[in-house]
């Protein structure tokens, strides 16, 4: 089975921040899946290890089925490895077996970027998955949200809104993400990261990171 964890902040204050664009894509996912209606996510979802969680089984392209947990944890950014670890605990996953979704100040407004593990690169939520796990060798799909301006801190920055012309960036990279994260699930790290770190994207990936 596999486990995809976005990450963000719960509470309609922060629907559709910049920091929150990991709940979305767990949005579009179960969307896609079937499992729920647009716009009706989190009734849909259960509470399960301190997150809205949606589960079920998908086809995969042998035609066989494997397990699909999403989770949104609701226990704000800093602390998302909590309920990474008890999801992981209660259905025995290993590292490889999880993916996570998040924010990237570092990268342009609708890039993505997939690795099959690395640094926090700062990422809060990243930082204590980390601590909560003990190792940071776990897939992870990054989705740029562009550098902060110089004149705005950025704390602020990841908790505001996207402009009108990164939200057209932003809706399409979490369509690619979606893609991204059902053709990890089906076909694994390697073939997601060629398809996705390239081809579709804004602009060509920057593989030197």
């Amino acid at each position: 089975m596999k486990l995809v964890v976005g990450l963000g902040n719960p509470g309609r204050e922060y629907l559709a921040t910049r920091h929150n664009i990991g709940f979305e894509v767990i949005d579009r996912v179960a969307e896609k899946l079937g499992w729920v209606a647009r716009g009706d996510y989190d009734r849909a979802a259960r509470s399960k290890f301190e997150s809205l969680m949606f589960d079920g089984s998908v086809q995969t392209s042998a035609g066989d089925f494997e397990k699909l947990v999403l989770l949104k944890p609701l226990t704000y950014m800093n602390l998302s490895g909590n309920a990474v670890q008890a999801a992981m605990a209660f259905y025995q996953l290993n590292p490889s077996d999880i993916m996570i979704v998040l924010d990237d100040l570092a990268l342009p407004a609708g890039r993505l970027r997939l690795r099959a593990g690395g640094s926090s690169g700062g990422h809060n939520g990243l930082k204590d998955i980390e601590r909560a796990i003990g190792t940071s060798d776990y897939p992870r799909l990054r989705i740029g949200i562009d550098p902060a301006p110089p004149q705005i801190p950025g704390k602020q920055y990841v908790l505001g809104r996207f402009t009108p012309e990164q939200r057209k960036l932003v809706d399409s990279a979490v369509d690619r993400a979606t893609g991204a994260v059902l053709t990890w699930m089906d076909k694994g790290i390697n073939a997601a990261m060629n398809q996705f770190n390239v081809a579709g994207d804004e602009s060509k990936e920057d593989k030197s990171n």
